[in-house]
């Protein structure tokens, strides 16, 4: 997923070192869903990057990351998608992330951080037994809030229910729409380094941490 407000070159940072981090935990294929800069991120990456085998999704015209997701669905392959934000990078262990929602009943699962006091992104509000209450709830009553690090694991089905060829947020729209309609959405709790390039200076700031990332080293 791509924010179009970022240069081909930092979503490439970011993305690069995804690519790396997905091959160290066994995944071999990534479909890269692609408007803003396209050519230049296609050039970039080809159609294999640290032995995955890269495919795109192209979106003619902006859908946002919710419609960017549906059109992205006959490319899937599975009846499960890891999705990941391009403007973030999180050194979580995707293996377990991926297990441990293949063992549990949600539709989605979201992989959270400890909010620390952030309140300049977006928080999730979660009960004792990780089921997500709600979305960018700044003063919840309920549960406890985490950062949402912008990676989620999905179901096919759930992704095919989101309208085909409209612009739609899958944060800001979809989220709040199936907690509303009884979709079963949970985390998977994160402790480690969870960083973003949405803004010049973080952008600045990630620039070794995504170089140690990419080339197989543990960010400091």
């Amino acid at each position: 997923m791509y924010d179009e407000t970022l240069s081909g070159a930092q979503v490439g940072s970011t993305t690069a070192a995804a690519i790396s981090q997905l091959q160290r935990h066994g995944l071999d294929r990534v479909i890269l869903a692609v408007g803003y800069q396209r050519e230049l991120i296609r050039s970039h990456f080809g159609n294999q990057a640290h032995s995955v085998k890269i495919f795109y999704s192209i979106e003619p015209t902006p859908l946002g990351t919710g419609g960017a997701l549906r059109n992205a669905l006959d490319l899937i392959d599975s009846n499960t998608a890891l999705i990941m934000n391009g403007d973030s990078y999180t050194d979580a262990d995707l293996r377990s992330f991926s297990i441990d929602y293949q063992n549990s009943s949600a539709d989605l699962s979201v992989l959270v951080v400890p909010a620390d006091g952030r309140t300049d992104c977006g928080l999730v509000s979660v009960d004792n037994e990780r089921k997500v209450l709600g979305f960018q709830e700044k003063q919840s009553a309920l549960g406890k809030q985490y950062v949402n690090a912008g990676i989620y694991m999905a179901s096919r089905q759930i992704l095919s229910e989101i309208p085909a060829g409209i612009q739609v947020s899958l944060e800001a729209e979809l989220f709040p729409r199936w907690l509303r309609e009884g979709k079963h959405l949970t985390v998977f709790h994160h402790s480690g380094l969870c960083i973003d390039i949405g803004t010049p200076e973080r952008f600045r700031h990630a620039q070794v941490t995504l170089a140690n990332a990419e080339f197989g080293k543990r960010p400091a």
